[in-house]
This record gives C-alpha cells, sequence and structure tokens, in this order.
C-alpha cells in the first residue's frame, strides 16, 4: 500500500531555519515518532505525510526507489536551508531477508533537524502541528524466549561452526530473539532518550515500529562522497580500566575476530568498488569503545562515479559479511536454515533518504521491535569455525543489555 503525497495537486513543502530546539527528542509527540540521531544531531519527525509498504522480493530497492522518485516529485518544494536532510525526506526500514515482508518508507509530515550549528524544521501540508505529551516509563518488565531458548541457540552455533569447519562457507552471522513484556504501553520516546544518552556514539533510530541504538553506519551520501563504518569481531567490555585494556589488546589480536573482520571488509570494498570512482579502505582496523561492548572498526571513504543515490547503494551493499557472512549468499542459505526464525527488520538498513538522493543509513543492531506493551529484542554474532557456543550466548547477551536498558532504565 502507498499513499502519494497529493492527489489532485502537490501539497506543499516547506522548510526554514529555526533557533536552537534544544534535545530533537524531546520534541518528538508519543504518536509514530521516526528518528536518527547521534551525539544530538540528526533528525526526527511526526506525522505521516506518504507511506509505503515495500513489495518483498529481489526488486525492492528499485520498486522503493521509484516510488520516492513519484512522491518527491509531486511535492511543491520550498527550501530555504538546501542542505542534505532539509526538503522532504522518508524514513524507511528494510527486512533483512528480503523475501520477507515488512519493509517500510514513511515520508513524515514534520521533521526538525540539526546539523553542524544549523536547526530547520520542515512541514507538509497545513495540518497543525501535534503537541508533546509527558513520556510516561512502561513499569515493570518481564522476559521470555523467543524463537529458541538459550540451549536451543547454542546448539545452532555447533552445528553452524561444524559446517564452517568442513569447508561449506567461511563466515555466518546468527541472532537470536528475546521476548519482553511491560507493565504499561512501552513510550518509544522513553527508549530514544535513554539509548541517546548512553550511546552517544551510535545512530538512535526509530522507524514504523523499529527501535534501536545501531553503532554501524552503512552508507553515509553526502552530494558524491560517501562514508561508511565497517564493524566485526567483538568483545565484552572489562570488569575494570585493566581488564578493559587486556580485551581491547586481545581484540585487535584475535585471531578469529581480525579474520572475522577482514571478511567484512572485502565485502564492501568488493561492493562499493564497482560504484567509485575513488574508494579508501584502512589497511588495519581500530577499536570502536562502547559501554557495553568493544569493535574492531574500519572506516570506509569513497566518491561515487555516477548519481547514486544512498538509496542505490544501500541496495548494493545489503546484506554485508557483517551481518549475513562469507560467502554471503551461502550465509544466508545457512541462516534461513538454521536461524529459526524471522529478523525482520533486525540487521537489516534503516534510516533516511532526502529528495537529492542524500541520507545516512545503518544497520538495524541493538534494536527490538516495538508494538503496545510487548518488544521483541535481537541480537547476535558472527560464527567462526572455531566459534564457542557458550562464548557466542555471551556476546549476544551482552547486546541485548542496550535494549534491556532502554525498557527498564
Amino acid at each position: 500500500m502507498s499513499v502519494a503525497l497529493g492527489t489532485t495537486r502537490p501539497l506543499p513543502v516547506r522548510t526554514t531555519s529555526v533557533g536552537d530546539p534544544g534535545d530533537l527528542l524531546l520534541s518528538l509527540p508519543r504518536t509514530a515518532p521516526y528518528a536518527w540521531v547521534r551525539h544530538g544531531q540528526g533528525l526526527v519527525g511526526w506525522g505521516e505525510a506518504a507511506r509505503a509498504e515495500v513489495p518483498p522480493g529481489p526488486g525492492r530497492f528499485a520498486w522503493a526507489q521509484q516510488w520516492l522518485t513519484d512522491v518527491f516529485g509531486e511535492a511543491a518544494i520550498d527550501d530555504h536551508v538546501r542542505t542534505p536532510g532539509s526538503g522532504p525526506v522518508a524514513f524507511g526500514t528494510f527486512t533483512f531477508d528480503e523475501n520477507s515482508p515488512g519493509s517500510v518508507l514513511v515520508v513524515p509530515r514534520a521533521i526538525l533537524a540539526r546539523r553542524d550549528g544549523q536547526a530547520w524544521l520542515t512541514t507538509i501540508g497545513d495540518a497543525p502541528l501535534e503537541r508533546h505529551t509527558p513520556i510516561r516509563a512502561a513499569g515493570r518488565i518481564s522476559y521470555g524466549d523467543g524463537s529458541l531458548t538459550a540451549a536451543q541457540w547454542q546448539t545452532v552455533v555447533a552445528r553452524a561452526a561444524q559446517r564452517i569447519r568442513a569447508g561449506e562457507l567461511d563466515k555466518v552471522v546468527l541472532a537470536r530473539d528475546l521476548l519482553a513484556t511491560a507493565e504499561h504501553p512501552i513510550d518509544v520516546r522513553l527508549l530514544l532518550t535513554r539509548l541517546a544518552a548512553r550511546y552517544p556514539d551510535c545512530y538512535a533510530f526509530s522507524v514504523a515500529g523499529l527501535v534501536g541504538a545501531t553503532p554501524e553506519l552503512l552508507i553515509r551520501r553526502t552530494g558524491q562522497e560517501i562514508e561508511s563504518l565497517v564493524l566485526a569481531g567483538t568483545t565484552p567490555r572489562g570488569t575494570g580500566p585493566a581488564d578493559d585494556l587486556a580485551r581491547g589488546a586481545a581484540l585487535l589480536a584475535s585471531t578469529k575476530d581480525r579474520q572475522e573482520h577482514e571478511c567484512a571488509i572485502a565485502s564492501v570494498r568488493q561492493t562499493l568498488a564497482p560504484l567509485c570512482s575513488a574508494l579508501q579502505t584502512p589497511d588495519e582496523p581500530e577499536l570502536l569503545v562502547l559501554p557495553n561492548v568493544q569493535h574492531l572498526a574500519s572506516h570506509v571513504t569513497g566518491r561515487l562515479a555516477d548519481g547514486a543515490t544512498v538509496l542505490d547503494v544501500v541496495a548494493a551493499m545489503h546484506p554485508t559479511a557483517a551481518v549475513g557472512g562469507t560467502p554471503t549468499p551461502k550465509a544466508i542459505e545457512v541462516i534461513r536454515e538454521l536461524e529459526g526464525m524471522d529478523r525482520a527488520g533486525y540487521a537489516g538498513p534503516v534510516g533516511w533518504i532526502d529528495a537529492h538522493g542524500d541520507g545516512e543509513w545503518g544497520i538495524a543492531l541493538r534494536s527490538g521491535l516495538v508494538e503496545g506493551r510487548r518488544a521483541r529484542l535481537f541480537a547476535g554474532g558472527g560464527i567462526m569455525g572455531d566459534s564457542v557456543p557458550a562464548l557466542e550466548l555471551a556476546e549476544a547477551q551482552a547486546k541485548f543489555r542496550v535494549m534491556q536498558y532502554a525498557l527498564e532504565g
């Protein structure tokens, strides 16, 4: 289903500069909040000027790009700011598996943004803006098993590791889910504010019920310049400064984690090279230290060779080896066979795109699907031939704590 911006006439889109709005997330009303915020900068939106349920299948990104072209082409845009993210913007979430339904694009009726000391407001149509209402805590939270118990998931990890040792593939990323039930309806704004405060280096996002804080930037397009942050290889934080340093050093020295990271970098390099006139990938990863885990991280930059939009690049990159495996087509087969669940939007692309094709898209990690009093949380990790199921379970549990903190405070 899709709703166009206008039927008999284009709806007006107006973007104007505004004074400092303060905390962007505190400007959101309760209903249908959209967000992409890091270090206090980014975009938030509310209301719905246009929406598309993207049909599943291998052509879904092309379908989405055509829908956006049609919708943005119908808008009568009055943009006094003229910067990436001004004018009409669509927030989107795509399912991890191309065959799964649930991919969504939404153009909010109001978008408030801040970047590099500049702030602006975009409104679409003439409807009055919704008022902010108080944020309410979710109360007591109880948890239950998702698609598999912890023991069952460890068995799956062991089976995957055996198949890697047998030479079927080099790496597969396996995820699991956890079900949370709250005493009161879950206010997405509360999750966003807690995530943004505790994980400022991550991108706090909310699109169509998918909420989280991802450290992984899949792609940023600003004109012809692109940027990506590749994460693969993880260890929990230490019990103190000395233990923390030792764990970071061990991660940098880990043959298993370095191999996993190189698989991810090679996948991104192979995907982006045909699209770029220039591409730079680092020789060595660095450490990205977050409150709950440490990652091996590599910054990739480049320049597009033609007029590809950010969504075109997303289509080429997803799924990366960092969330699928290597070789990726075989890894996706193994995920479908062994994982025992539909990931929905978890580990899929999430982000925003404007009418000029600029935008930012991340991989929806550290996230959950929220509906009413219930949330389905997701976490996972890269499995190699020498992976230990109990350690992989501990890594997933450490990653669950991001969303558990957001729910519980």
